[in-house]
């Protein structure tokens, strides 16, 4: 074990310095600097974003102004504290006005973030918000019509749920979005579960 955690936070830390000088796309012009993601190598989980917001793009961190911190509740309330999942966005460089990224800009970082699965192996995605399902399973979705279920790609289980940011302009999108969460917990936890049995 501590040999994988070893490689995989070594080739995670090389992809990293590759990202924070890329300039592929006009996005990176336009921002302070390219917010990678972060979390633990070793989690069966990913969140995946749109992009960072004016805060992220400040400090460099996915997922840290009012949407992040509301995010920070919800996980803590699922029993997915922070610190034991991955999180990341679709673009890498903070669009201007921290408007939604198109699907060229998704496209030009969709490199980046295969290459971050690669390396972490998540058994799980959750796409928090349209931009993220959109960018990876189709850009035709509807987000009332997708939240909550489960799509299989390859060996990978991927739900779209709706982005804090979303649920602080609508609290009527707390209670789905909360029950999004709950089976999101359920099924990461009945993995873990057997994960556990099969190394006995």
């Amino acid at each position: 074990m501590a040999d994988e955690l070893n490689s995989t936070i070594k080739d995670l830390e090389e992809l990293k310095h590759q990202t924070l000088a890329c300039e592929n796309c006009h996005l990176r012009a336009g921002c302070r600097g390219v917010v990678f993601g972060e979390g633990s190598p070793l989690s069966p989980i990913m969140f995946i974003g749109e992009g960072p917001g004016q805060t992220e793009d400040e400090l460099g961190r996915p997922f840290v102004g009012k949407a992040g911190q509301l995010l920070d509740r919800i996980l803590e309330a699922a029993d997915l504290p922070r610190n034991t999942i991955y999180i990341t966005n679709i673009v890498k460089c903070r669009p201007s006005n921290n408007r939604t990224p198109t699907q060229e800009e998704m496209k030009f970082c969709l490199p980046w973030l295969r290459e971050q699965y690669r390396i972490l192996r998540p058994h799980f995605m959750v796409l928090l918000g349209l931009a993220a399902t959109h960018g990876i399973l189709a850009p035709d979705l509807k987000m009332n019509q997708v939240h909550g279920q489960w799509f299989e790609r390859g060996k990978v289980r991927m739900m779209p749920t709706y982005h804090p940011a979303a649920i602080l302009r609508n609290p009527n999108l707390k209670r789905p979005a909360w029950e999004d969460f709950q089976e999101i917990s359920r099924a990461v936890k009945a993995f873990e579960q057997e994960s556990e049995t099969l190394e006995i």
